[in-house]
Formats: structure tokens, C-alpha cells, sequence
């Protein structure tokens, strides 16, 4: 069976909107997932952010002792309720997640001025692989807050957009998939993430990355939510949310950044995939839409999802459509009229909900998915207007979707479905750009993965 869906309008751009995004290939729904996902409401968001708030700073930097953490203050406070929270989702779904803390000592040097205990708190919701670590997709916001000044510790640092929006992401998503864990049929597992360290240089979600790397965890998928609060701001759009992806990988070396450049394959990046993965399951889903940007982060900044595109791993960063930057990294306090701060009033919780149903969507069909296909490889043996490829078959798939799109789209355009592991496909690879994927009996789809040549 072949398609071809055009999208008007999008060919030469570097991103596409959610409009383009309607019109192109997208994931199918899946009721259950769909179900779960809209369990999370405005309402959950908003108590979680309240929470986080109110903890007077979250400062990496704040206090961590007994008693501070008994007065519900500080950073310390912060990573105990977080615990405390994924314990109580657990215990609703019957044990479902494993609950577990990244603890580590951060020497001095640059933000941190003394050695400094930071805490990752996280939970693992398993999949059908009794080891849960050969496929794994994440979620993770960061817990810890700022002032003005970064070193100071003790003054009032609300964090309600950056990142106690993302942090509430991370907590809806695994309170929305753990309680429907059992209707849902996950392969792989998803790890619920919250860090501390990134207002300090992201130095949370660097352990964390190199923690499993070293541990040998396959991570698929990583999706970074920072600054998700939709802020009540003139200029905002409520209906969509910003994916950042890395063109060139991070880990690339001379040798695979000369056959990129050889290939065209700058815009095929496995994180670059999974933000198209990520457009595709906006556009199944009646909610925020994504807006690509092709650049790794915001221009010349950074984020947790980096750490990750250090490590090798695919990692996207989710983030609201305009940024207000009085409040972000600001004293809460009025000047000349102008309110500072990150506090809440500016927060929209309905707008964080849709984010956090976006994300769940996509992990769960991510999950839910076989893993992507090994080995794929497009034959350049011989001079010829048709293009044939192969991979290796994929354990769950009942099918694969060969996809490619025009060397200047954006997005996937054009889809062939087959059994076979071996395709003719009558395009030339001189005008276009493939991908494959592997596709299972229910219609979970995954992450595609460009072929690279065999001589």
C-alpha cells in the first residue's frame, strides 16, 4: 500500500507548524493511551507547582538539613516530596514504579562554591522486557530554582515556570501512565525524571546521563520540558509549544561528521527524529501543537536535554512559544510597574496540562512501539533512478513504514508500507531523504531511523 501526502507550503523551511503538521503523516490513535494521557488536568498541574513554590527557594544551593526539611523549606524539602510523591503513585498502581534517588556529591568549581549534595529523584515504570534498561524513554524537568544573583541561597526563588512546570510534566506524565500501566502494554520502560544542578550548569542531568551510559541503559528517547508554564504575557501562544533538536550530533566524530555532510544527513539526526516523532503525536492529538526549531536549544543557550546529546542520547527540549524574561532569574519585586519574578500568577496551568498530555502521548507510544530498526542500510552499489533498502527484522514488528520527504521538507511526507525487509522504492536517494520504521499489529510506530549507504 503507498501514499503520498503533500505538505503545502513548508518545502525550503527549516521548521514546520503545527498547521503543516495537520497535513502530514502522524501517529495512529491509540485509545487506551489516549485515555490515560487525558487524566491529567490543570487542576493536578497547579497543586504540584503550588507545592514546588512553596518551599521559599529551591536553590541547589539551599538548605538540605533535617530540620529545614521538616519546615518545608528548601531544596532539601523539594526532593523529599518529590520522592514522596512518585512513592504515592506507586502505591496506586500497586508497586508499579520503582521509585529511586541519583545521589552525588558535586565538588566546588564555577556555580558551586563548596562541595554540594545534589539529588535526582526519579521513577521506573517497566515495560514487558524483564531488563527494563535494553529500551528506555525518559521525561525529566529540573526541581532547583535561582535569583538573580545564582549564588544566593536563601531569598525567595518561586521557580514557577523555571522549571516547577516541567518538574509537574514529569509528575503527571508517571502519575497518568502508572495508573493505566495495566491497559496499556508497554515494551519498554519509562523513567520519570526530576534533577537538580541545572541553574549551577545542568550538573543534575549530567550525572544522570553519564550514570546511565556507563551503566550501558539504552536510552531511546529523552524529552526535556523547561520552561513549559505558557506565561501570561502579551506575544504568548497557548496553542503551541517549541521543540529543540541538535542537527549534528554532539558525540560525532571527523569521520561521521564527513559522511553526514555527504549523505545531506544534517537535518536527520536521531534527536531530530524524535522531535518529528513528537510533531507527529501533536498532530494525532487534539491539544498544543509543536513548532520545530532546528537548532539544539534557544540561540545560544542550553539545557538538561544536552546533557543527554553529550552522552549520545536523542534528546529533545520542550519549551513555551515566547519566554518573558522579566520572569525568569529575577527577585521577585516590582519595579517602575513592572513586575519580576517567576511567581505563579504568570503560570497557565491549563497550558502546562496540555504539555504534560503531549509528552505522556508520546512516551507511551514510544513504549508502546517495537524498537527502531537495527542496520538499516541504503544499497548504493550500483548507479540507478530507483533506491532499494534493508535493515534487519524487528522483534514485535508485523510491519515497517518506509518513509522519505524531499530534501528541503521538514517533515515526512511520503510513506510505503511493507512486510519485507528489503524495499525497491522507485525515487531516486538523489532527491530525497528516507528513514524506516518499524510498525506493530496495533499500529505503534517507531522512532525512524535514517539508512546509511552500502556500497
Amino acid at each position: 500500500m503507498k501514499k503520498s501526502l503533500t505538505i503545502a507550503a513548508v518545502l525550503g523551511l527549516t521548521l514546520a507548524s503545527a498547521s503543516a503538521l495537520a497535513d502530514s503523516i502522524s501517529q495512529k490513535t491509540d485509545p487506551s493511551i489516549t485515555t490515560a494521557v487525558g487524566a491529567i488536568t490543570p487542576a493536578a498541574i497547579q497543586a504540584d507547582i503550588e507545592k514546588l513554590v512553596s518551599f521559599g527557594t529551591r536553590s541547589t544551593l539551599s538548605a538540605q538539613d533535617p530540620g529545614s526539611i521538616a519546615a518545608g523549606h528548601g531544596i532539601g524539602a523539594a526532593h523529599e516530596w518529590l520522592k514522596s510523591q512518585f512513592e504515592a503513585y506507586s502505591k496506586e498502581c500497586g508497586g508499579c514504579l520503582e521509585v529511586k534517588t541519583d545521589d552525588f556529591i558535586q565538588e566546588a568549581g564555577g556555580r558551586i562554591p563548596r562541595p554540594t549534595p545534589l539529588t535526582n529523584v526519579y521513577a521506573v515504570l517497566k515495560g514487558s522486557d524483564p531488563d527494563w534498561t535494553k529500551r528506555i524513554v525518559l521525561v525529566t524537568g529540573h526541581y532547583d530554582s535561582r535569583r538573580t544573583d545564582v549564588l544566593d541561597a536563601t531569598g525567595d526563588a518561586p521557580g514557577a515556570n523555571d522549571d516547577a512546570s516541567g518538574t509537574a510534566v514529569s509528575l503527571e506524565s508517571a502519575h497518568a501512565l502508572a495508573v493505566a500501566s495495566s491497559k496499556l502494554k508497554l515494551r519498554a520502560a519509562v523513567i520519570f525524571l526530576t534533577v537538580a544542578g541545572e541553574e549551577q550548569g545542568l550538573l543534575g542531568a549530567k550525572h544522570f546521563a553519564q550514570m546511565a551510559k556507563q551503566a550501558g541503559w539504552n536510552i531511546e528517547a529523552v524529552l526535556n520540558n523547561d520552561i513549559v508554564g505558557g506565561d501570561k504575557s502579551p506575544g504568548q501562544d497557548m496553542g503551541v509549544v517549541r521543540v529543540f533538536s541538535e542537527g549534528i550530533p554532539t558525540v560525532a566524530d571527523e569521520k561521521e561528521i564527513k559522511l553526514i555532510r555527504a549523505v545531506g544527513g544534517e537535518n536527520d539526526s536521531r534527536s531530530r527524529e524524535l522531535a518529528r516523532y513528537v510533531a507527529e503525536a501533536a498532530a494525532s492529538h487534539r491539544g498544543v501543537k509543536v513548532l520545530m526549531e532546528f537548532r539544539p536549544d534557544r540561540y545560544l543557550r542550553g539545557g538538561d536535554h544536552t546533557a543527554f546529546n553529550e552522552q549520545g542520547y536523542a534528546a529533545v527540549r520542550l519549551t513555551e512559544y515566547r519566554e518573558n524574561f522579566n520572569h525568569q532569574h529575577q527577585n521577585p519585586r516590582t519595579e517602575n510597574g513592572i513586575e519580576y519574578g517567576d511567581t505563579l500568577k504568570f503560570v497557565s496551568f491549563d497550558y502546562v496540562a496540555g504539555v504534560a498530555r503531549l509528552n505522556a502521548l508520546t512516551l507511551a507510544a514510544l513504549a508502546a512501539a517495537p524498537a527502531p530498526p537495527a542496520d538499516v542500510k541504503l544499497m548504493t552499489s550500483g548507479l540507478d533512478n530507483d533506491s532499494t533498502l534493508k535493515w534487519q527484522p524487528v522483534d514485535g514488528a508485523s510491519g515497517y513504514e518506509v518513509l522519505w520527504r524531499a530534501t528541503t521538507a521538514p517533515t515526512w511526507d511520503h510513506v510505503e508500507e511493507t512486510r519485507d525487509t528489503t524495499v525497491t522504492v522507485k525515487v531516486s536517494k538523489d532527491n530525497v531523504i528516507f528513514a524506516v520504521r518499524a510498525v506493530d499489529e496495533a499500529g505503534h510506530k517507531s522512532l525512524p531511523v535514517e539508512p546509511m549507504p552500502e556500497r
